[in-house]
């Protein structure tokens, strides 16, 4: 990855009937790559869909724009009746998400 593909996001779609789906983030979440982020997030928060997975085992740096994006990423999905969690944070991100004080609202 270079300086402008900081961040490598899969996408994997699973549950029943395809309505809950994971994201699989992949090296540093910045000012930005946050912007990326954000996009393929929002796609997601639609009725159809059941759970977003924000799978975070390999990320090794989040800013306080990446937590900008979580936290509006939890709050629109709350609001459409979706559920959002971060699922395997690196220790990086759960210790970013601890000192923020959202470790405990947002890692399954």
């Amino acid at each position: 990855m270079g300086v402008h593909e900081e961040l490598e996001i899969k996408i994997v779609k699973s549950g029943e009937q395809n309505r809950d789906v994971k994201f699989t983030a992949i090296g540093r979440v910045t000012t930005l790559s946050a912007e990326k982020l954000d996009s393929y997030l929002s796609e997601m928060i639609k009725p159809e869909t059941g759970t977003i997975i924000l799978n975070m085992a390999d990320i090794s740096l989040l800013t306080s724009a990446g937590i900008r994006v979580i936290l509006k990423t939890f709050k629109e999905s709350k609001k459409e009746g979706i559920k959002f969690f971060i699922e395997d944070p690196s220790t990086n991100v759960r210790n970013v998400l601890g000192l923020s004080a959202l470790q405990q609202m947002l890692i399954k």
